[in-house]
């Protein structure tokens, strides 16, 4: 049983799997339509390497990408199992036939439990999504959306490049694929009240997402994002505001529901602010003292 008021995705793995699976962070040697210039350019304004900070960066070679996270994790990780989860950029903004040579040597290894991918929801074509339902039948596959807001004046300041209807259709095609869905959302974009991040919840619920990330809006050096913080334009929450947040959001959502992340930082050289979010125990630990109170 799990020691949190929410289904955290320990306790998920430990039902569904018997154990504790580690994360495998890839990168499947892909860019984002939001950069390229085919829906913006320049990312969303928080934006740095495509959310690929602490990937093992591609080399050709996916078999031996894997072996070299395995390799990194050895020291703390005690199982044998893992989950390849790609994480930099837009894992599917890819022809099919690339995505398959990518994809299919993945779950056919026997230390990988899950293929976890993380991508847009204006890039699952029907193609894709074919794919991924074929690949389901052998592994489990989850995909990950950024959906970070449903608030449409937000999705347009961060400049996510797709408009709220995209995403809701993207996961009822999953749905119909039977491929869980993860729907990652950021605490704290400029200028949301805490309405607009309960609103985005909801959304996220009515959904039907099996599982959430919340993110804690962070300042990485070099990005727009940066700029507009150190105009002024932009602020970050303090860390007790944001485990309130954390917490009240967290309370809304049903106990179905994985959460699989409740906070997040950058790279210690990366990240502006708020400088707290790297002690992440701390965080952690005032996340919890807040979810203890009634």
């Amino acid at each position: 049983m799990s020691n949190t008021p929410y289904r955290s995705l320990s306790a998920y793995l430990t039902e569904r799997f018997g154990q504790k699976l580690y994360k495998l962070t890839l990168d499947g040697g892909m860019t984002c339509p939001n950069r390229d210039g085919t829906v913006g350019s320049g990312g969303c304004i928080f934006c740095l390497n495509g959310s690929g900070a602490f990937a093992q960066r591609s080399c050709g070679d996916i078999n031996a990408q894997i072996e070299q996270a395995k390799a990194q994790v050895a020291a703390k990780n005690r199982s044998d199992r893992y989950i390849a989860y790609f994480q930099s950029y837009t894992n599917t903004y890819a022809p099919v036939e690339y995505l398959e040579g990518l994809f299919k040597p993945v779950v056919e290894r026997q230390d990988i439990a899950v293929l976890d991918i993380a991508t847009r929801p204006d890039c699952l074509g029907d193609d894709v999504i074919g794919l991924l339902s074929e690949l389901n039948r052998i592994k489990p596959v989850w995909v990950e959306l950024g959906l970070q807001t449903a608030d449409e004046h937000t999705a347009r300041l961060i400049r996510r490049g797709y408009e709220l209807p995209v995403y809701d259709d993207a996961v009822r095609r999953l749905h119909a694929a039977g491929i869980e869905v993860i729907t990652h959302m950021i605490i704290g974009l400029p200028g949301e009240s805490i309405v607009q991040m309960e609103n985005t919840v909801r959304h996220i619920i009515s959904a039907g997402s099996e599982g959430i990330k919340l993110q804690l809006l962070h300042i990485l050096r070099g990005t727009p994002l940066e700029e507009m913080y150190r105009a002024g334009e932009v602020r970050v929450m303090e860390l007790e505001e944001y485990a309130r947040t954390v917490a009240r959001l967290i309370r809304m959502l049903p106990p179905e529901m994985v959460v699989h992340r409740i906070t997040g930082d950058g790279a210690r050289s990366e990240l502006a602010a708020p400088l707290w979010s790297l002690d992440k125990k701390r965080v952690l630990g005032t996340i919890a003292r807040e979810l203890s109170k009634r």
